[in-house]
């Protein structure tokens, strides 16, 4: 029993290591603005964090088999305190990747707003009186 639920943490240490290079991967596609790499890339995390949900589960039963028959536990602890080390890593790389997905949006509005107010100043024209007017897209600027 003990060695199948130490085998067992030692697949889920091997997927959850395989979670933190697909993260890392995540950022560099993030940076880099390739979206369909992105798009595939987020297929397969999914898939992976699927898989550790179900080897999760399977620890999760081993373990309280073990632990209910009496069996020494303290070589699982161990070896599940690696899982939490890699754990937090991933999420200490998700935090990274939302932020700059965030940053990204951030810019992205920015340069939305500067392209309406160069369409504002290009459409600018002068009135009779010499006041400047704009299309309807832009009352209320003035240069």
């Amino acid at each position: 029993m003990m060695m199948s639920l130490l085998s067992a943490i030692d697949k889920q240490s091997e997927q959850l290591a395989a979670l933190k290079a697909l993260l890392e991967n995540e950022l560099h596609l993030i940076s880099s603005r390739e979206p369909e790499k992105l798009m595939a890339l987020l297929k397969d995390k999914e898939e992976m964090l699927t898989l550790i949900e179900e080897q999760d589960n399977s620890i999760s039963s081993l373990f309280e088999k073990a632990r209910t028959s009496g069996e020494s536990i303290d070589e699982s602890l161990a070896a599940m305190g690696g899982c939490d080390k890699i754990i937090h890593e991933c999420k200490y790389l998700t935090q990274i990747n939302a932020k700059s997905v965030e940053q990204g949006q951030l810019r992205l509005t920015h340069l939305r707003n500067l392209m309406m107010e160069l369409r504002a100043r290009e459409s600018m024209t002068y009135d009779r009186s010499g006041k400047t007017t704009g299309d309807s897209g832009s009352k209320g600027y003035t240069a």
